[in-house]
């Protein structure tokens, strides 16, 4: 038997909650959302410093191998994602960041070449950014206080934090009180997407307050196998139930993807959308040829610097023994310490070579010796503090490919990161300015040794060469569906999301984006869901 919906939403994530909660809420659909991980309910999941727990090993992440990078010398790396209703919103750590206006014009320049258009320059997503916002600082043109997301500034704040940020502040960078205001530029604390020692994910957010709405159906554990396509138009899914039966769902209205810039397009060419000998080599018939499925895969890069500290200084240890029963007992009574921190208090976004030019380096300062595969031999676990940097408007492309027609089998991955020379240039130029910031007073002053780089060559080779050997994701994601102008064939998507060759099917999650934003994504993905909803009930 079929079961029907008015729409049906595939993957529970950052985006697919907002769309899927919004449809059956304001626009009184019966809407199918489709998730195939677990729920976000877990005392883990809830408390912000919770990420640190789970990015090495979780159930709660899929973890996405790479293939071999040969402009890496053939190094294989892990891109994490969310296996639990709220995607990334569930497990990430939580930063609020939208990147900046010039982001959004750029892609409304972009997809000024659609007959059937839509805006999406700064003045068109800001309304969806700041509706979707409950701040609890900042009340102004371009942030709002009664949205389902909470915001706030970090519950705690660690000393190496502060260092930080007056170290870098030694270097010229003014202080930014809100990297999401009118200027990017500077050092600061972020804020984030948690209140009071909770997470508010996607899930918590859009999703629980719908809880007792009929009309929405949430799945866990169902992984779509494909899309049903009957003479060129999208009428359901198949999928995976928890028992492993095959159950097939039909939409009398839409089929929307949200099932992030990895499994999306995987979801596609599977379903026949795609690049047409890619899925003639895997025995798949081609509905829609679509070139650009699984093209124009972008991320952003990070790689550490990372230093022992000279005392005990920063988080080291601070999630056992003793320590970890001191901060919950100090959260359980006080609601205070360092559980109510992310972990990542403060950070910075720099132009090393340009300051007064737009930012081309985000920093995010970790107030602990961060260790994971590739780090783990080159230094002991011990006090001390880690500074990512990382390229935010890279213009190496990756791509995601099939590496078989059966649906269980993991896509393959090629993010190509750092293979375009001017980004390995500005991860070098970051790097060196962020050197800088650890012999400035009074992170200095607190610092025995810089580990990594290895202090005794910084040359641009030596740089180069450490780059290429610890370069990871900044877990970002996007651009593998992207939306364009009409006459561009790599363009899956038109301006209203819709994928072009196929009725009733959309996709709006940060596959869909022609190009990164500058800084984290989750919030860009959950605008994308919004205006998504919008676009289907016919409001813009």
């Amino acid at each position: 038997m079929t079961e029907e919906f008015d729409h049906i939403v595939v993957g529970g994530g950052s985006a697919g909650c907002v769309v899927a909660a919004r449809l059956a809420g304001d626009g009184g659909a019966r809407v199918l959302l489709l998730e195939a991980g677990h729920s976000h309910r877990h005392p883990l999941l809830d408390m912000p410093p919770g990420i640190f727990k789970m990015i090495n090993g979780s159930k709660f992440m899929r973890y996405h191998k790479t293939v071999p990078q040969a402009h890496l010398g053939g190094r294989v790396h892990d891109i994490p994602q969310g296996n639990v209703l709220g995607g990334g919103s569930s497990v990430n750590a939580q930063v609020y960041m939208r990147g900046r206006p010039s982001d959004y014009d750029d892609w409304d320049d972009i997809l000024r070449g659609n007959n059937d258009r839509v805006g999406w320059g700064w003045d068109d997503v800001l309304p969806h950014f700041s509706g979707m916002e409950a701040n609890n600082r900042l009340n102004d043109d371009l942030h709002g206080t009664h949205g389902p997301m909470l915001v706030s500034d970090p519950g705690h704040i660690n000393e190496f934090s502060r260092w930080f940020v007056q170290a870098v502040q030694a270097l010229g960078e003014p202080f930014n009180p809100d990297f999401n205001g009118t200027s990017q530029r500077g050092v600061g604390f972020y804020q984030f997407m948690n209140r009071h020692g909770k997470r508010s994910s996607s899930a918590y957010a859009y999703i629980a307050p719908q809880e007792d709405n009929p009309r929405l159906t949430v799945r866990l554990h169902c992984a779509v196998q494909n899309v049903i396509i009957e003479e060129g138009r999208a009428v359901g899914v198949a999928y995976r139930d928890k028992a492993g039966k095959t159950v097939h769902a039909h939409a009398t209205g839409e089929v929307v993807l949200a099932a992030g810039a990895l499994v999306t397009p995987k979801l596609l060419m599977l379903s026949g959308i795609g690049p047409a000998d890619h899925l003639k080599s895997h025995g798949i018939a081609c509905v829609a040829d679509s070139p650009g499925v699984g093209q124009n895969l972008i991320d952003h890069p990070e790689v550490p610097i990372t230093a022992v500290a000279n005392g005990p200084y920063g988080y080291f240890r601070q999630g056992v023994g003793w320590r970890m029963l001191r901060n919950g007992m100090q959260f359980k009574l006080f609601g205070t310490g360092p559980i109510t921190s992310a972990g990542v208090e403060a950070g910075a976004f720099v132009n090393p070579t340009a300051p007064a030019e737009a930012p081309t380096i985000q920093a995010f300062c970790v107030p602990i010796v961060y260790l994971d595969r590739d780090t783990r031999d080159e230094i002991a676990d011990d006090y001390g503090v880690t500074v990512t940097t990382v390229v935010i408007k890279p213009r190496s492309r990756g791509t995601v490919r099939l590496a078989s027609g059966d649906p269980s089998a993991m896509p393959l991955v090629s993010p190509n990161l750092l293979a375009d020379p001017a980004d390995m240039q500005d991860m070098i130029d970051g790097q060196r300015f962020f050197l800088r910031a650890f012999a400035e007073s009074p992170l200095a002053d607190h610092v025995r040794r810089v580990a990594l780089p290895r202090p005794g060559d910084l040359s641009d080779e030596a740089l180069a060469s450490h780059c290429r050997r610890f370069v990871k994701t900044n877990y970002h994601p996007a651009g593998t569906a992207k939306m364009g102008a009409d006459g561009d064939k790599a363009a899956v998507l038109d301006a209203r999301m819709r994928v072009r060759g196929i009725e009733g099917l959309r996709i709006c999650d940060m596959s869909a984006v022609p190009n990164i934003n500058a800084g984290n994504t989750n919030a860009p993905a959950m605008m994308l869901g919004d205006r998504c909803a919008d676009l289907i009930m016919g409001r813009l």
